[in-house]
């Protein structure tokens, strides 16, 4: 696995500003190193995976003709074949250039299709740039009433949709995508592409490594968010790449998003059940055995409303 980052830059940048006079505190700035892949990949509960960077992009190479790309906090993948490039979730229009230059330092072969993975505004803007060069854009059927509903200029509407499941193939390469039904909206497809055997699945916010939810849980609807993680378990890869967070991550990274919200379930209706009033849900309830969890603090409160909302009303 190969980063191609610019903290050598921002090294050299830093350097020339404490030549001119900068404060020792820039001078100071840690330029970050990425955990090796040995540690990446080792088991959940796995500390590694709070150790990524939110700040600038990065391009990693996690297989031959498999890439992710950062920016900021979302992550997405490409794949290159002989006859041109698979892209995935655009991010936004000033990261899809940022990509499409990226793109170029490994190939000179055109962006021929761009895979959306769900209708989310945080991941999939800013194609216009492939559209651009003639790419075709895909993604599940669900998702073309949303950009409908709610239009975006800077989303392409796509051009080709599929219901369950769509090999897309390029160049002698296999980006199998496939839908596990509703989980977190309706319309989010996992992706998983042919290299080293399909050991390697592209799964947005279905689970952040070593995270806990953000806030109220936005968008999922629990029941089908832990049905779908389980189904995730049985199936044969044994890498996650995630929407956002480390690059990769191992498998049991979706067990432990599963336990955490087993838990949290569990906690919650318990408590609903033995008559705790509403308001004092989310300052009691808590799941102390997943308080390593990254963020768990900030938003266990919001977790625990959205649970409770769910038990209340069945969504």
């Amino acid at each position: 696995m190969r980063v191609k980052s610019f903290t050598l830059i921002a090294s050299i940048l830093l350097g020339a500003a404490n030549t001119l006079g900068a404060t020792s505190t820039m001078a100071q700035t840690p330029v970050f190193v990425p955990p090796s892949r040995a540690d990446l990949l080792k088991p959940a509960p796995n500390p590694a995976w709070n150790a990524f960077t939110v700040r600038g992009f990065d391009t990693t190479e996690i297989a031959p003709g498999l890439y992710t790309f950062r920016y900021t906090g979302t992550r997405n993948i490409f794949m290159v074949t002989p006859d041109g490039v698979i892209a995935t979730d655009p991010i936004s229009p000033e990261a899809a250039k940022v990509m499409r230059a990226e793109i170029r330092k490994v190939t000179d072969k055109p962006v021929k299709y761009v895979v959306y993975s769900h209708n989310h505004w945080d991941h999939i803007p800013g194609g216009q740039i492939f559209k651009g060069e003639g790419a075709a854009f895909i993604s599940h059927e669900k998702c073309v009433a949303h950009f409908k509903d709610k239009p975006n200029p800077d989303i392409v509407m796509p051009d080709i949709t599929f219901a369950k499941d769509y090999d897309l193939k390029l160049g002698g390469r296999t980006l199998k995508l496939f839908s596990l039904g509703p989980n977190h909206g309706d319309c989010l497809i996992f992706m998983q592409p042919d290299a080293e055997n399909g050991r390697y699945l592209f799964g947005v916010d279905i689970a952040t490594p070593g995270g806990a939810p953000l806030t109220f849980m936005v968008g999922y609807d629990p029941f089908n968010w832990l049905r779908t993680l389980k189904e995730l378990e049985t199936m044969n890869f044994g890498v996650l790449i995630p929407g956002h967070g480390p690059p990769v991550a191992d498998k049991s990274s979706l067990t432990e998003r599963r336990r955490y919200l087993e838990a949290l379930m569990a906690a919650v209706k318990a408590a609903m059940d033995a008559g705790m009033p509403a308001r004092e849900l989310e300052e009691k309830v808590r799941v102390p055995e997943f308080a390593y969890l990254r963020g768990y603090d900030i938003n266990v409160r919001d977790n625990v409303r959205r649970i409770q909302a769910y038990y209340a009303i069945g969504e």
